[in-house]
């Protein structure tokens, strides 16, 4: 049986007490720490402006995404790097396209761009991007950033992007990109257009994420089956990476439940107040699965 690979998360969300987690010694340590372990990937997220209310109930703080893995990539020389999630909506595709571009070329081939449409309205407000035309803005993103990443000039006419003759180097490069998201045309996304597809348990949390609820690997069967009927409709062969999370500390034999249901990578993190707890967590669970 294939193994999960794992990613762990950089807990860069946690901003207080400050320098344990936000600092640059505290990212790049805690990267070399999860490759020193053998981890497979690590990641963050993307909320780059979240309001009062959302955090004061619940919600959580983040680093750029792209800016805060450079950190982890210059520490490191194996790790994978995961956006979990970028929001595509958020950025104009072309900028996106470089962004992503020049961590994936510094990085030495190691970005694998873990993208969604979003959910945090208010977010979307600050930011000056329409919520209600967030799919279509996923959509043409999708086809901006493969074609900008291609290194031939751009001809584009979109309904919100217009291009002619953009080029972008250096070229070619081709990160993975999943889409995240538990809805069917998320799914649909990932098996028509990505190499991978990120569901998340969304637990009492599916209606203010505005995705379908998935509480466990029973909630997940269907939407896995899904996939792969609709990989079949439309023809696709190539392999489909299905990212799930592993909690906090899911034994060997979970892990092995996850791959016996066609999930290939897991996220994990760990529950600690400072960097050093946090590290030897990490460690200590590596060691519990070899």
């Amino acid at each position: 049986m294939t193994r999960v690979q794992l990613a762990v998360d950089l807990p860069t969300m946690h901003v207080d007490p400050p320098g344990e987690f936000v600092g640059p010694e505290a990212v790049a340590e805690i990267a070399r720490a999860a490759e020193d372990a053998g981890y497979d990937a690590c990641f963050v997220t993307d909320h780059p402006a979240g309001d009062a209310t959302w955090l004061d109930t619940g919600g959580h703080h983040a680093l750029d995404p792209l800016v805060t893995l450079a950190f982890a990539a210059a520490a490191t020389t194996r790790l994978r790097l995961l956006t979990h999630v970028f929001i595509l909506a958020y950025r104009n595709p072309f900028l996106t396209a470089k962004g992503t571009l020049t961590l994936d070329v510094l990085s030495g081939g190691r970005l694998i761009l873990g993208v969604a449409a979003g959910y945090l309205r208010p977010e979307f407000g600050a930011l000056g991007v329409d919520f209600d035309e967030r799919n279509d803005l996923v959509d043409e993103a999708l086809e901006v950033i493969k074609l900008a990443w291609s290194g031939q000039d751009v001809a584009y006419q979109g309904r919100h992007f217009r291009a002619r003759g953009v080029r972008m180097r250096p070229a070619p490069v081709s990160p993975p990109i999943w889409m995240g998201g538990n809805s069917r045309i998320a799914i649909r996304r990932a098996v028509e257009s990505c190499q991978g597809w990120a569901p998340f348990p969304s637990a009492g949390i599916a209606r203010a994420s505005k995705t379908a609820e998935v509480a466990d690997l029973d909630d997940l069967r269907p939407r896995i089956a899904y996939a792969r009927a609709h990989a079949e409709a439309i023809g696709r062969t190539e392999p489909l990476d299905i990212c799930w999370s592993a909690g906090a500390g899911a034994d060997a034999a979970h892990l092995e439940r996850l791959a016996a249901e066609g999930i290939t990578w897991a996220t994990i993190g760990f529950p600690a107040k400072d960097r050093r707890t946090y590290i030897d967590a990490l460690r200590r669970y590596a060691d519990q699965l070899r």
